[in-house]
């Protein structure tokens, strides 16, 4: 068994404790700290069984003997000051493609299954588990080490650490399923781990943006869903519910970011969620403004997702025929994402083609994998129907 099948073996066998022993014995205090002490206990005690028995091998008896428990529990000395970040830049190897090295640590360690995995990337699930199992096949035949990266190789590692935390912030903030809209665990962790990246790499711009955008969406989360967990739109959420001081802090932070060098994808999306969070208003939003970021968003990294983004900032700044007409166009990308049906539909309504919203809000509701989010959008089918 390779080490990474180990890890993945591990980190199961430590989610499987949990749901056992939780129930009888309550929940620790930090869950996720927890999975990865198990995992982390559980692999080194498997490494140590699978050594003795190498040992009384004739034929690997000095392979054995060459191994040593410091080696097993911590082959390098590093900086990184949190565990399950250790293990974060251990999964992202550079042998791997970007794609396989940022699903696989959401996998093994972000504590999502493979199916949001899947929605994070926007493909099918059988796609994500086959493409999971191609990297696999790859680290086996590769020989691809699981170990802890010595300092100076934690850079060429980090856009893919960053990728991963903010998939996983994702994740919690708008979860793919299940049938609470915020999963409020996953998004304070996402936040706190970039808080170390930071700590860790303060020069780092793309790190310190990440951890911008996380404070300035994480602010609003007392004021996305009512008291019933139904959603609530930016536009309609009561302010004064935000976290002024995580606003602020976010806002310093994005700040600093510009000012380290060109933006890249983390800082821009870090000076549109402060442009958002410093609105007084919905109506005093800054839409012009937010539009000019996404262009530059759409031209350092060309992404459907970015497209719609850009076109629906495009429609609320005045022009909603032209927003519409940039969402239409990405039809053929984005249709089995309920977003790109919901913001359409938005759009069409405040048209007043009442018909093709409804036709657009329903194909939503039918996408749309979490129930809180699918209550919102039938909600609006009925008053576009009514």
């Amino acid at each position: 068994m390779g080490d990474w099948d180990l890890a993945e073996e591990a980190v199961q066998d430590a989610f499987a404790t949990a749901v056992e022993r939780w129930p009888r014995a309550g929940v620790p205090r930090d869950p996720l700290a927890w999975i990865v002490a198990v995992a982390r206990n559980r692999a080194i005690d498997r490494l140590r069984r699978d050594r003795a028995l190498r040992a009384r091998a004739p034929d690997l008896a000095a392979l054995a003997a060459t191994a040593t428990d410091e080696a097993v529990e911590e082959p390098v000395a590093t900086s990184v000051p949190d565990e399950r970040l250790r293990l974060m830049f251990a999964c992202c190897h550079p042998a791997l493609a970007a794609e396989a090295q940022v699903a696989l640590t959401l996998r093994l360690l972000g504590g999502l299954t493979t199916a949001e995995v899947a929605h994070a990337f926007l493909v099918p699930e059988p796609t994500m588990a086959q493409r999971l199992a191609r990297a696999k096949a790859k680290i086996r035949a590769a020989s691809i080490p699981f170990r802890v990266p010595p300092d100076e190789a934690l850079p060429a590692r980090l856009g893919a650490v960053l990728h991963v935390v903010a998939l996983i912030f994702n994740e919690g903030y708008a979860a793919s399923a299940g049938d609470t809209h915020v999963r409020q665990s996953l998004c304070a962790e996402a936040v706190r781990l970039a808080a170390i990246v930071v700590e860790l790499m303060p020069r780092e711009a793309e790190a310190v943006g990440l951890h911008a955008l996380l404070l300035a969406n994480h602010a609003r989360r007392r004021a996305r869903v009512d008291a019933d967990g139904a959603l609530v739109l930016l536009e309609d959420q009561d302010r004064r519910l935000w976290d002024a001081a995580a606003i602020g802090d976010a806002t310093r932070l994005a700040a600093r970011a510009l000012r380290l060098g060109p933006p890249g994808r983390f800082v821009l999306q870090a000076a549109i969620a402060v442009e958002h969070a410093n609105a007084p208003t919905a109506a005093e939003t800054r839409w012009e403004r937010i539009a000019v970021y996404y262009g530059h968003l759409a031209a350092l990294d060309p992404d459907p997702v970015v497209e719609l983004n850009r076109a629906v900032a495009i429609a609320m700044a005045g022009d909603i025929a032209g927003g519409l007409a940039r969402i239409d166009a990405l039809a053929a990308t984005l249709d089995r994402y309920h977003y790109f049906h919901a913001a359409r539909a938005d759009l069409l309504r405040r048209l007043g083609a009442r018909d093709a919203a409804a036709s657009a809000y329903a194909r939503a509701a039918e996408l749309a994998g979490n129930r809180a989010e699918r209550a919102f959008l039938e909600r609006r089918l009925a008053e576009t129907l009514a």
